[in-house]
């Protein structure tokens, strides 16, 4: 499983909403990345990052595999909290990140169960990652030009010596 990376531009790119009575891939989808999302030892996964432009995202945050199709964020605290993050989309670094302390999430289960999700703390900064990715937006696009610019540089390297290596 090839998960994609920066600067791929199907990485910028907006997921459309799923129609889950219609979509009857669904399941092999949330399986195919929760696959590549623990095989990369990553702890949430987009399906834009396996090149599927749909609105779903896989997540493991306390030993509890969940997928949230069409999630959006209805709410979110004013506090910020800013702490590092990596990407499996942006391998090799990690960057400070300022998220929401808390956040409520609206989304619909594998099941078409409407459900909303409070979350605080590490749970919070995932959904909001993820979901992140089903705009289009990494990581690197929530820094400041000259922190960008840094990223993209350690970015560079850790990836060119990998590729040498």
């Amino acid at each position: 499983m090839e998960i994609l990376t920066h600067p791929n531009p199907v990485l910028k790119q907006h997921a459309m909403d799923v129609d889950i009575a219609h979509d009857s891939d669904l399941r092999a989808l949330v399986r195919t990345m929760a696959g590549a999302m623990y095989e990369f030892s990553g702890v949430g996964l987009a399906a834009p990052q396996i090149g599927v432009a749909k609105r779903v995202i896989v997540f493991d945050v306390e030993d509890q595999l969940s997928a949230l199709v069409n999630p959006v964020i209805v709410e979110r605290a004013d506090e910020t909290v800013t702490d590092e993050e990596g990407c499996l989309s942006v391998p090799g670094i990690s960057v400070p990140i300022a998220r929401a302390e808390w956040v409520v999430c609206n989304g619909v289960t594998l099941e078409g169960k409407e459900v909303t999700l409070r979350a605080d703390d590490f749970l919070a900064r995932v959904l909001q990652h993820e979901i992140d990715h089903l705009d289009g937006v990494l990581i690197l696009d929530r820094l400041d030009l000259p922190e960008r610019k840094e990223a993209i540089k350690a970015y560079n390297a850790v990836n060119q010596s990998q590729r040498l290596g």
